[in-house]
Parts: C-alpha cells; sequence; structure tokens
C-alpha cells in the first residue's frame, strides 16, 4: 500500500520583513542586553513572541507602558506618526523594525495626502498595519474592507481618488474590491506600485497551484496574522475540500485526516521553519511519508536591519559589514 502524500508548499513561512524585524529584536537583546521592550507583537506569531519573551524582550501595547529613556522596537506592521511622536515625548530609544514594504505604503499615503487625493485603504479595520497607515494621512484615508463596503465609499472629487492597500490581504478579494471602486470612480488611480506583498502573493500562488490537488490543508500560522489566515481561505476558495489552521502540531486531530491520502502544507509569512517541521514529523505518525515539493517561485529578497541597530552593532564589533543578515533560518526541510 502506497504511503499517503504531503504536498509541501514552497514558498511558504518567513518573508524577508519578518526575517528582518526578529532578527532586529534578536540582535538589539544580544547587543543591549535585556529588557527591550516591543510595542505590540513584532509579528503576529505565538511561538516567536513567546520565544523572544523567553529571551528577555518585554511585549507592551503601547509607548506609555515602556519607562522613559528606555529603548523600544517598533513591530514589522508600522507605527502612525503620532506614536512616533509619543515615543519621542517619553525620550526612548527606538528601533523601528518596519517592514520596508510596509513603509513604501506610508509614504504613498503622505504622497498623495499632500496631493489632496482621497485615499481608499483596501484592509481590516483594527489590523496594526491599517492603524499605521491611517495615521500618515488621517483626514483623506477611509479603510474599505471588503467588496461589500464600496457602495458606503463617498469622496469630495471623483477625478481625485487613488487606492492603496494592507500588504497582507487576499489578493483575489482585494482586486474585487479595486475593481468595484472602479465601476464607482471609473478616474479611480493606483498606487504607484504593488502594495500587497511579494511573499503574500508568493505565498498565495503556491497554495492555488496545489489546492485542487489535495484532500485537506494545513495551514500554519496564528489567528491574528492575516496572512495565515488568508491562505486557508484562498486554499478552500480554489478547490480543497477542507482545511485547518493550526499554530503547531499539538493542535492536529488525528480524526481529521482519517479519510485525507494528499494533505497540502504550507505556513504564513511569520512563521518559523521549526513549526512546519514539526507538522511534517506529526503527520508522519498518521501514515504521511511521501512529501513532495510544490515550488511556484524562488525568493531571494532580504533586508537591511534598522539603521541605529546596524550602527551600533558595527561599533561593537558584532556586524560582518559584508552580510548584515543572519542567514541561520532554514528555508526548506531537509
Amino acid at each position: 500500500m502506497s504511503a499517503k502524500k504531503i504536498l509541501l508548499a514552497n514558498p511558504r513561512g518567513y518573508c524577508a520583513g519578518v526575517d528582518r524585524a526578529v532578527e532586529a529584536v534578536e540582535r538589539a537583546l544580544e547587543l543591549y542586553g535585556s529588557p527591550v521592550y516591543v510595542r505590540k507583537e513584532i509579528v503576529h506569531n505565538k511561538f516567536v513572541v513567546s520565544s523572544l519573551a523567553k529571551r528577555g524582550a518585554i511585549f507592551v501595547n503601547d509607548t506609555d507602558e515602556v519607562p522613559e529613556g528606555a529603548r523600544v522596537v517598533f513591530s514589522a506592521h508600522g507605527v502612525s506618526p503620532q506614536v512616533v511622536a509619543q515615543a519621542q515625548a517619553r525620550r526612548l530609544e527606538t528601533i523601528d523594525a518596519t517592514c520596508p514594504l510596509v513603509t513604501k505604503v506610508h509614504r504613498e499615503a503622505v504622497r498623495f495626502d499632500k496631493g489632496d487625493y482621497d485615499i481608499i485603504l483596501v484592509g481590516h479595520e483594527g489590523h496594526e498595519e491599517v492603524e499605521g497607515t491611517f495615521g500618515h494621512a488621517p483626514e483623506r484615508i477611509q479603510i474599505v474592507g471588503s467588496p461589500d463596503e464600496v457602495d458606503q465609499v463617498e469622496v469630495r472629487d471623483p477625478e481625485k481618488v487613488v487606492w492603496l492597500s494592507q500588504t497582507t490581504l487576499s489578493v483575489d478579494e482585494a482586486m474585487e474590491t479595486v475593481r468595484r471602486l472602479r465601476e464607482k470612480f471609473p478616474k479611480l488611480q493606483d498606487p504607484p506600485s504593488d502594495d500587497i506583498c511579494y511573499a503574500t502573493q508568493n505565498r498565495q500562488g503556491a497554495v492555488k497551484a496545489m489546492a485542487d490537488k489535495v484532500d485537506a490543508m494545513i495551514v500554519v500560522g496564528s489567528a491574528n496574522s492575516s496572512n495565515s489566515v488568508r491562505l486557508l481561505e484562498v486554499a478552500l476558495e480554489n478547490g480543497t475540500p477542507k482545511g485547518v489552521r493550526v499554530d503547531g502540531a499539538d493542535e492536529l486531530d488525528p480524526e481529521f485526516f482519517a479519510d485525507v491520502e494528499t494533505v497540502g502544507l504550507t505556513s504564513g509569512a511569520s512563521v518559523p521553519e521549526i513549526l512546519v517541521r514539526d507538522v511534517i514529523a506529526w503527520l508522519s505518525t498518521q501514515g504521511f511519508n511521501d512529501l513532495e515539493k510544490v515550488e511556484t517561485q524562488t525568493e531571494s529578497i532580504s533586508f537591511s536591519l534598522p539603521k541605529n541597530l546596524r550602527s551600533d552593532l558595527k561599533e561593537a564589533g558584532k556586524l560582518d559589514v559584508h552580510n548584515d543578515r543572519d542567514r541561520s533560518r532554514p528555508d526548506h526541510v531537509a
């Protein structure tokens, strides 16, 4: 009898922005010692946050919880100018670990605000990234969370409207929202470049490529991770009969896989590879011993550490100027 099969998505897991943000906290702890404060979760993953907390990172909801003059890291999701001002007022030493692709959206918001455009931000209200972007142009931005919300949008001048996007959305749903917006505002302007990040699109593309070839899909990722939640939605929308999102292997239920011969496996952009390996090991106990990789893209993007942290590491002799990134996190299962 042939072994049950795992189709393993690639790309999956850590993106360049997450890798940079997590390493920023790790290197800050190494250089400055504990405590290092982090505003919000550095990335939306329980395992990562717990691991960093054990090493001395202290996670807070806002800057007013950080002692005056202490050091605080801003998460990968970005912050508003108001948060930066609050940190300055408390004389905090800040390390900005905002993903550069989120920073790009912030700059677009500022640019279109100065140009007196109405800005429609496609994203989920209450998400930290959306809050940060909104704060860069609060008088001009309207948040639209789905195609069904388009009818409620009103603008001052239909000739001067632009859309921007949260970086971690479902590509298909975001484009449907934009299509509806363009029906209402034919002169709607696109952002200068694609706002939905390369990693989000690549991970969704890998899931689409195997969605109709599996009996079930496992997405490793936390419930508050927008891109992880979207991956499961994409799988179900593209032919996977059923699926489950879990933080780790300990949440898997053998009964769920009783009628499954081929299972798809992927992970969100804030998920370390060790959690995927744990799921593969668990699946092997259930008879899934045939592993096949489904590779749709090759990623080679990396981002430098935040400038002030990089400078301090260099001064302390803890930075290789030719390679300032920690490449120890494995991208693939051996």
